[in-house]
């Protein structure tokens, strides 16, 4: 083998440039609240990166708010749905329009909070193929059904999810989940937005 073929163990072609490019369109980050930096620093603490979605937003200082309150609301406030469960909506979700930014940013968060890399996998390729409660079956359920034909969802479709154990409370939140990652693919793939290296890496056994 030539010296120019041979890559280290683990190289990929472009890794060495992969979090240079966060999306298709050229757009210089704005000048950023107090708040909005205050929140990259966090990120920065926290999880060693600023994830791509918020640095696409930074184009815009309202957006950037916009879309971080949000967030944060449908996926970290109380609710009567886990933090799992409403990643494993934003995977399956993700996995219907095969957003490619969700599936991987979103399937490592399946991955950490279950500690089964192997349901992450399962979700993003075919979760139906997982072994799960039926409570998460009519979950998912719906939420594909919501994301293929949501004009077609009828009081049956909601019985369903409480006969599964979920209160109204609990089926506005999935709808809000599933509502959020339906436009956040469709944002993503508009813009060709691209995942930071690191979340390939999360919580997979090196084994």
């Amino acid at each position: 083998m030539s010296q120019k073929m041979k890559k280290p163990v683990g190289e990929t072609p472009h890794r060495q440039d992969h979090d240079q490019r966060v999306m298709a369109l050229d757009l210089p980050r704005a000048e950023l609240s107090q708040d909005m930096q205050g929140l990259f620093d966090k990120c920065e603490e926290k999880i060693g990166f600023i994830p791509n979605v918020l640095s696409s937003y930074a184009h815009h200082d309202a957006k950037l708010a916009a879309f971080s309150t949000l967030y944060n609301d449908l996926m970290l406030a109380p609710s009567g749905l886990s933090k799992l469960e409403r990643e494993m909506i934003a995977v399956v979700v993700s996995s219907e329009n095969k957003c490619f930014y969700c599936l991987t940013a979103h399937g490592a968060a399946v991955r950490q909070l279950s500690g089964d890399p192997v349901l992450g996998d399962l979700l993003v390729m075919n979760w139906r193929a997982a072994d799960l409660s039926e409570r998460h079956q009519a979950m998912l359920a719906f939420a594909v059904k919501m994301t293929r034909a949501s004009a077609e969802i009828i009081e049956a479709d909601r019985q369903a999810l409480r006969a599964a154990g979920f209160s109204d409370a609990d089926i506005w939140d999935l709808a809000a989940v599933a509502s959020f990652y339906n436009m956040s693919n469709r944002m993503a793939s508009a813009v060709d937005m691209r995942p930071n290296l690191a979340y390939h890496f999360q919580a997979r056994d090196p084994a």
